[in-house]
């Protein structure tokens, strides 16, 4: 029916015990890929929390793993010159034996920008970037003396190796809920659309305008998958609910204030929440409306309960064709 991932905002203290904690239970439980965030800074709690950098996460993962696909969800373009990112991800596809998943946006946080001294451009400019980067690294995931002309990026006669395991290359995904730039952006180049915090009527809406660009650029429009990330919250009883709930709002001390809410308030809100047969009710609904990936966000690394749950009440019931 779906497949299930599970998603770590990582730059809100996820420390190298943490990752590999949370690496090999999702690797031993069969889960079928594993994601993180890709920023300089924490987001919703203390700045001097720990924040590992993406790429060399992913590279300890490659080789403490054997079956698990994963990929940042997403990079920014901004971040990067196209061509680093092309050869650092083609290295760690060989690494991972054809595992790797790559997720590209255009940068968003503009705080986190200016800390580190990176340009934070315009958000025409960003996009422009993410277009132009886009073309840049598939050509030279699959070509040779690769040249390239564009506004912010240039190549002469380049080839870069090592190739991708996989072929054509590996698969792209584009997240985001953007009408304008994004989906557009999505239908022309994306093996996969990876939306964030929908509900199943949200989703089907950008799903049309999804098919809608994919009909203008001549490409079927099912032969781009979608995905759904959202915030997870899951518990056998209400208490665990109410335990786990206050939890994360510990942890996302500067996020938005969730005392109060119901389970079905933030389902309303994006979330997949409540106990295993409310989330695979849910599931089951986005999946009938053309979800046919979970990126399930956790904040809580420490509680791997909440993995082992998944796996042994939701995953059975969803995860199969």
């Amino acid at each position: 029916m779906a497949k299930i991932g599970i998603m770590l905002e990582a730059q809100e203290d996820l420390t190298w015990q943490r990752w590999h904690n949370v690496v090999d239970r999702a690797e031993a439980l069969g889960f079928e890929s594993l994601w993180r965030s890709d920023h300089l800074i924490p987001l919703v709690s203390d700045h001097k929390k720990e924040a590992l950098e993406a790429w060399v996460s992913f590279a300890t993962l490659a080789v403490r793993t054997r079956k698990i696909r994963f990929g940042p969800m997403v990079s920014p373009m901004t971040f990067r010159h196209p061509s680093l990112v092309a050869k650092m991800s083609a290295s760690i596809d060989q690494l991972s034996g054809g595992r790797l998943e790559l997720g590209l946006g255009a940068g968003w946080h503009q705080e986190e920008h200016v800390a580190f001294g990176v340009p934070f451009h315009t958000m025409r400019e960003r996009f422009e970037m993410l277009e132009e980067g886009l073309q840049v690294i598939v050509a030279l995931w699959t070509g040779d003396d690769v040249s390239f002309n564009g506004k912010h990026y240039s190549l002469e006669k380049v080839t870069c190796y090592p190739k991708p395991v996989q072929r054509p290359h590996p698969p792209i995904i584009i997240g985001g809920n953007g009408e304008r730039r994004t989906i557009p952006l999505t239908a022309a180049y994306a093996d996969e659309w990876n939306a964030s915090g929908l509900t199943v009527e949200g989703f089907t809406a950008k799903r049309e305008i999804l098919r809608t660009h994919c009909e203008k650029v001549g490409r079927e429009p099912d032969s781009v998958k979608c995905s759904l990330m959202a915030a997870l919250l899951i518990g056998r009883d209400e208490g665990e609910l109410q335990k786990r709930l206050d939890r994360i709002q510990g942890i996302t001390t500067s996020g938005p204030d969730l005392t109060g809410l119901s389970t079905r308030d933030l389902v309303k809100r994006g979330w997949i929440a409540g106990t295993p047969a409310q989330i695979v009710e849910q599931m089951q609904a986005l999946a009938q409306a053309g979800v046919w990936r979970f990126v399930l966000q956790i904040y809580d690394y420490d509680d791997l309960e909440v993995l082992d749950i998944l796996a042994s009440d939701v995953m059975p019931l969803i995860d199969r064709d």
